[in-house]
């Protein structure tokens, strides 16, 4: 087990690097660092002298990965690539092109983030699992199938939608909940009903269809009909065999998806004016801010290999039958 989880620490340590790698070619390819002064000094027609003087501010004036006028080591330290990638690998964000510290950002941020997400997780999971055990309770009934169209009509609606209905019904029209906002204290809670609201019904259509056909394939196997032979009933058979051994294609979801609650909600955090990661980075995008974007690509795919890891630890600890060599 100890060998497995160093060697998968290792692949993720390697794809880590190529994510590295890969997001810095990439955002240096779209914009070069005189484009990036461009932007940031506002406009097209910038004196050359301006551009220069904007870029040995930043940081910029260096050559991206081998500085040809250093010799030795300071051939690749002295280069764009190594003081703005490099850092990452030990979590170290740097600044961005505003000149704010992105760590402490990041850290700041994670709060409001974190508040949005674990409610909308953790609900999101109870309901969605819950009324997929409905629908199996009453499997090949008017109720299955009107759960079942509802399933399909709520996952085809996009986000936006939920998010401006809610919005104008339950901030406009009922006047219940605020539209927008953040403050700290208990009355965080006023600003996070909403959103939270949302958030679980927006997934409750696929993730509903999803856990029921998984319940659905679980109840045609043996030792459901034996559990049923025995003369348990309906309730025994769903939560006591049929969902405790349906728990790992839900792990891997939920586990998966731990890490990445971190990141926070792009959308949300955005409409609701949730001063969190997500905002953070919808905020880096329209500024052109590469330096924050880069970090938290890199944050997200780290926190996204840590959850795979876990899942297959998780694994052993649900279903003993799972061993790794």
């Amino acid at each position: 087990m100890l060998r497995y989880i160093l060697r998968r620490l290792g692949y993720g340590v390697l794809i880590l690097l190529g994510v590295n790698v890969l997001t810095f070619v990439l955002f240096f390819t779209v914009n070069t660092p005189d484009d990036m002064a461009r932007l940031a000094i506002g406009g097209q027609r910038v004196s050359a002298e301006a551009i220069e003087q904007w870029k040995e501010q930043q940081g910029y004036n260096k050559p991206l990965f081998i500085n040809t006028e250093r010799d030795g080591a300071a051939a690749l330290t002295e280069t764009i690539f190594y003081e703005r990638s490099v850092p990452l690998l030990r979590l170290d964000f740097g600044f961005s092109d505003s000149g704010h510290d992105i760590g402490h950002e990041i850290a700041s941020r994670m709060g409001p983030s974190l508040a949005l997400a674990i409610p909308t997780f953790i609900l999101g999971l109870a309901v969605s699992v819950a009324f997929a055990l409905f629908l199996v309770f009453f499997k090949h009934t008017r109720l299955d199938f009107y759960g079942v169209v509802l399933c399909v009509v709520l996952l085809s609606i996009s986000g936006l939608f939920y998010i401006i209905a809610g919005q104008w019904l339950f901030a406009k029209v009922l006047s219940w909940l605020p539209y927008s906002g953040w403050t700290s204290g208990l009355d965080t809670a006023r600003f996070l009903i909403l959103p939270v609201l949302i958030g679980v019904v927006s997934r409750l259509g696929g993730e509903s269809r999803f856990y029921r056909s998984l319940f659905l394939e679980e109840a045609s196997k043996d030792y459901i009909r034996t559990a049923r032979a025995k003369g348990l009933s309906e309730y025994q058979v769903l939560f006591k065999h049929l969902l405790r051994n349906a728990l790992l294609p839900i792990l891997t979801g939920t586990v998966t998806a731990i890490p990445l609650l971190f990141m926070g909600s792009l959308i949300s955090e955005s409409f609701f004016g949730i001063p969190g990661l997500g905002s953070y980075t919808i905020e880096a995008i329209n500024a052109q801010d590469l330096s924050i974007v880069r970090a938290m690509v890199f944050l997200g795919s780290a926190l996204y290999i840590v959850g795979l890891i876990l899942a297959d630890i998780s694994y052993t600890l649900v279903d003993p039958r799972v061993r790794f060599e």
